[in-house]
């Protein structure tokens, strides 16, 4: 018999005896152990890196949460929050000696408040339910990422997730009145709530777009809006990406507000068709997706300037919807084009900087050069209105070098944002795929000070460790002050 050693003795007993702890908090088949199952979970969007988790945990209450973080801050067990796994930046990788916790079964709708203009639910629940359940209210939830059917609201928070529309009503955070969260040590927090805004420090700010290092989300309070009376699209065919971004530019310098501005390139445009048959034309470059939104008179008020704004920047075709079928066809083809790239290369990297508007030609000619560079092709599809850049770097991991090529192309692209005055992200956060880009952005100082604002709310960097920052440091690295029992409070915040 081969005598196992010690030290893997301790960590197996170590193992079981989490698993049980975690067991009498979560009962039934709350808790997920067995190798096979765990497998479910060893990745999120970017499956370029996967790991399997210590244990998967997946509480149904509150409290529930509540008990599992504090026996993890209580025992010094990492804890990594995921929601429906659709992240492309990492951002719910699993921890080998950690905990995930899973928050898929928070999926009810707790209150639609059509009065508030407003509705109170779990981060479960998906974006596009949100919208589905208040349609009948003449009332629907407006960030719309392309992932809507499956991504919950929960890592819509943990991200800042945006989507085509966010040009004109906002990213996530422009679009959450209130969360109730727990903190590592297992305390409820609530911070915000139906009112329009709320006194003192901006604290659900900070919790929006954290990527799950701050709090675990238990309840949403969302923003809804009055569907707007009449919508309809335009397709605008370019010869280049350069003119169809130049023409971006002169409708927002017009003083036009679209409901939302997508370019798509050839490649892009290619693969999109060939999926959805959208009536995409065939000769462009570059397409250019525009949606103007308002009472009819104002629409066709608001497409008859776009078309002339097109015109005079080279415009090859323009076509506008007439019905609401059209126009749903229209952004369908958009809201397919990363799986349907996926028909065109074994794997694709997704990546997701932010560029101001102007930089836009400038940007893409270069990433033309950098595809020679690489020996890889990139297709690209953008929210024009915001400059957020969404290329998709075609690989095929099974050949040997091309995952790490296809990695040093996003690198180079995510450092030519930050070149030309953008940021390394628009949507899909930090995570561990630019964790180590932050420091193009950041300076030393900067990234000390976000660190000391982790530890005002995680002291041990138990919660999502190894994300987001490049250097993993403990509070007393910092030089932190005025803790208390190990932990910052805030006592002018209920707890539940």
């Amino acid at each position: 018999m081969i005598k196992m050693p010690d030290p893997d003795r301790a960590v197996l007993a170590r193992r079981a005896e989490i698993v049980e702890a975690l067991r009498r908090i979560v009962p039934g088949e709350g808790v997920i152990d067995s190798e096979r199952e765990r497998r479910a979970f060893d990745c999120d969007g970017l499956t370029a890196y996967a790991q399997l988790p210590m244990v998967v945990v997946l509480p149904s209450t509150t409290a529930e949460v509540a008990l599992v973080l504090a026996y993890c801050k209580a025992n010094n067990v990492r804890v990594v929050p995921r929601g429906a796994g659709t992240s492309l930046s990492g951002g719910a990788l699993p921890l080998e000696d950690g905990v995930l916790l899973g928050m898929g079964k928070f999926k009810r709708i707790l209150e639609v408040d059509v009065a508030n203009r407003c509705a109170v639910v779990q981060p479960g629940v998906t974006n596009l339910g949100i919208t589905q359940a208040v349609l009948a209210q003449g009332l629907y939830y407006a960030p719309d990422p392309s992932s809507q059917i499956a991504c919950t609201i929960g890592g819509n928070v943990a991200e800042n997730s945006g989507g085509v529309h966010c040009l004109k009503y906002g990213l996530t955070t422009n679009n959450v009145l209130g969360v109730e969260f727990v903190t590592m040590d297992g305390d409820i927090l609530r911070l915000g709530g139906k009112h329009f805004d709320s006194g003192g420090y901006d604290l659900l700010g900070v919790l929006v777009g954290s990527e799950g290092m701050l709090g675990v989300v238990t309840e949403v309070t969302v923003r809804l809006l009055p569907t707007p009376p009449g919508a309809r699209a335009l397709l605008i065919g370019f010869p280049s990406v350069e003119s169809a971004g130049d023409c971006v530019a002169a409708v927002i310098a017009a003083g036009i507000i679209p409901g939302g501005m997508e370019i798509m390139d050839k490649l892009a445009i290619d693969a999109a068709e060939a999926f959805v048959h959208a009536g995409y034309p065939a000769d462009a470059e570059a397409l250019l997706i525009v949606e103007l939104d308002g009472c009819g008179a104002e629409v066709d008020h608001l497409i008859a300037e776009v078309q002339a704004i097109a015109a005079h920047h080279g415009a090859t075709s323009c076509r506008a919807s007439g019905s609401e079928e059209e126009r749903l066809l229209f952004w369908a083809g958009r809201k397919a084009a990363f799986p349907a790239v996926g028909r065109i290369s074994p794997d694709y990297y997704c990546m997701d900087g932010t560029i101001p508007r102007k930089e836009i030609g400038r940007v893409l000619n270069r990433m033309k050069d950098m595809e020679a560079q690489y020996g890889l092709r990139c297709a690209n599809v953008f929210h024009a209105g915001d400059g957020n850049l969404h290329p998709l770097i075609l690989y095929d991991a099974n050949t040997p070098g091309e995952l790490e090529r296809a990695e040093a192309f996003g690198s180079d692209i995510l450092r030519l944002c930050v070149e030309v005055g953008g940021v390394l992200t628009g949507e899909h956060g930090v995570g561990v795929e630019k964790r180590d880009l932050m420091d193009t952005m950041f300076d030393e100082v900067d990234l000390e000070q976000q660190q000391r604002l982790k530890c005002a709310f995680d002291a041990e960097s138990l919660l999502n460790p190894g994300k987001v920052f490049p250097q993993l440091c403990r509070c007393a690295e910092l030089g932190r002050v005025h803790v208390r029992g190990g932990a910052l409070r805030f006592p002018d915040l209920p707890r539940f």
